[in-house]
């Protein structure tokens, strides 16, 4: 790249560097997202195709959950990386919905390259776009209903996450699982999804998934005396090691004769002694330590009958605190009764050949754990990312108290609505927010193809219906024709239809604003990239013109 003053050529960038300008570097963008939205677009829906991810040592992942996919795969490309940014978004903020957040970017893109081929300026678009998004927000409030924690609809809304996902031969008893999860962790309107503990073993079938009021801890019990099983257990979390440490400051202890080396012994075991004594004293019969416990401890917490484990994780002791209302205590002196913890049982169980320790029957526990069983290890990993997407997704609709039909009736339905807004909008702009309106109609096409229905017969259906006020039919998938998605039970809550349209559109603006892509011939080595060398700094160089 060059610039000209008079005859004396100035040079910017360095011999060698490539660069795409204006309606190339759109295209190329606008090419590598849509990619990605097209790899993804298959699995949308409850007849989703699966995607087998293999990487370099063969480890094989298979899902059609869009956010696992675009982490599992391999991409390159900096615009291609924004639409697994989309991805991301959506499953952090609602935990469903990633695929058609991708998809629905995609063809916003796609919708978006049409215009500017019509020499429609790209601003106009992203302007037109804005409108479209505000419009949409708006008419999903419109359309919406309350819903509470103690609506039925709860169960569908869990229903409708799981349907095409993994464990869908149980997903009726696994959906009543993720709403009772949610409930029992719910504290003045206010969820935190943190405080369900998810924990997957493989052996057994789907159906044995249980949900356990209380903890499930993937640790032994510390010592063979000690008892497997407490009933009407007092619970000690002790976050300090029950053994004799070292001294602070560098010190040595130097022994002259047999005598002083028993007198040491007999010392630290008085010491360990004492420590056990104190948490006897305090009543509990049940210790988890974070740290670690002598075997002369062991000894003597096995002879008090108290069962105990040792290294648990800081996650599962904070868990644990909030089931059974123990407090975590870092000073054996201030271990009291008042400081201890309740549960009905706690108990060692044999889990697919480990040991793992299950502590039930907390009395009002404000953190659960669900332990999903499966046949092989991909179906547990399936029906754990359903169960997930479930839980996140109940929480989502307590949360926002709204939720919508699902099946591509919402989108057919804002497409609709934004098509007469549109016509009240002057300028090139209508234009923009007509093709954001075709675009939303991607998600009902994509749910017709997947269940091998004719699209745009089905489009044409749907847009009759919605024209005549039935705002709630969309494309039943299973049954293979156009239906009422509320009473199928199809029902999603609407913080997945405004994060998809908020994030999709922000995306689409993002790579839509990029007219100059500059690439460097070398990665590394060469020609100093600093500041002032006219590139765009350490990450730009080397990113391929394709996708992966």
């Amino acid at each position: 790249m060059l610039g000209q003053t008079g005859a004396q050529p100035i040079f910017i960038l360095p011999e060698g560097t490539l660069r795409q300008i204006g309606k190339d570097a759109q295209k190329a963008n606008i090419t590598a997202a849509t990619a990605v939205a097209d790899s993804v677009r298959s699995t949308l829906g409850p007849k989703g195709m699966d995607k087998m991810l293999v990487d370099t040592i063969g480890d094989v992942v298979i899902t059609n959950d869009g956010a696992t996919i675009l982490d599992e795969m391999e991409i390159d490309h900096p615009a291609a990386k924004m639409m697994v940014e989309v991805a991301k978004t959506q499953e952090d903020e609602v935990g469903d919905g990633t695929t058609t957040a991708v998809v629905l970017a995609g063809e916003l893109l796609k919708k978006a390259e049409r215009l500017i081929d019509q020499e429609i300026h790209p601003t106009i678009i992203i302007r037109g776009y804005r409108m479209a998004k505000d419009k949409s927000l708006k008419i999903l409030e419109k359309i919406s209903k309350d819903v509470s924690i103690n609506s039925p609809e709860l169960e569908k809304i869990a229903l409708t996450a799981m349907t095409g996902k993994g464990g869908e031969a149980a997903k009726d008893s696994l959906a009543q699982l993720a709403v009772k999860a949610v409930k029992s962790v719910a504290e003045d309107d206010t969820i935190d999804t943190d405080n369900i503990k998810i924990e997957k073993k493989q052996g057994g079938s789907i159906d044995d998934t249980e949900l356990i009021k209380g903890l499930v801890i993937d640790k032994e019990v510390v010592h063979a005396a000690m008892p497997k099983s407490v009933k009407n257990a007092k619970i000690a979390l002790i976050d300090s090691a029950l053994e004799v440490k070292e001294t602070e400051t560098d010190a040595q202890i130097r022994i002259t004769d047999p005598d002083q080396l028993k007198g040491f012994i007999e010392q630290e075991s008085k010491m360990l002694k004492e420590m056990v004594m104190k948490i006897v004293k305090s009543g509990c019969n049940v210790v988890f330590c974070q740290k670690g416990i002598d075997d002369l401890a062991q000894h003597y917490l096995a002879k008090n009958k108290i069962m105990a484990a040792r290294r648990v994780k800081k996650s599962d002791m904070e868990t644990l605190a909030k089931a059974t209302g123990a407090n975590i205590v870092t000073n054996l002196d201030e271990l009291t009764d008042d400081e201890l913890g309740h549960a009905g049982i706690v108990e060692e169980k044999k889990i697919a050949g480990e040991e793992m320790i299950f502590v039930r029957e907390c009395r009002n526990p404000k953190a659960v754990s669900i332990l999903i069983r499966g046949g092989t290890e991909h179906v547990v990993d399936e029906a754990k990312r359903a169960m997930e997407d479930a839980i996140l997704g109940v929480a989502s609709a307590i949360k926002s108290g709204k939720i919508v039909t699902g099946g591509g009736s919402t989108e057919i339905e804002i497409g609709r609505n934004l098509r007469e807004f549109a016509e009240t909008v002057g300028g090139r702009e209508q234009l923009a927010i007509n093709a954001f309106a075709d675009a939303l109609e991607i998600i009902p096409k994509t749910l017709a193809s997947s269940s091998g229905m004719n699209t745009i017969d089905t489009l044409v259906e749907l847009r009759s219906l919605h024209e005549k006020g039935k705002v709630a039919y969309g494309v039943g998938v299973l049954k293979g024709k156009c239906i009422d998605m509320e009473e199928a039970g199809v029902i999603e809550p609407i913080k997945i239809k405004t994060q998809a349209i908020q994030s999709a559109s922000e995306a689409a603006e993002m790579i839509l604003r990029i007219d100059d892509v500059i690439t460097a011939s070398k990665m590394g080595g060469g020609t100093p990239r600093g500041p002032g060398a006219g590139g765009m700094g350490p990450g730009a160089g080397g990113m391929p013109p394709g996708m992966m």
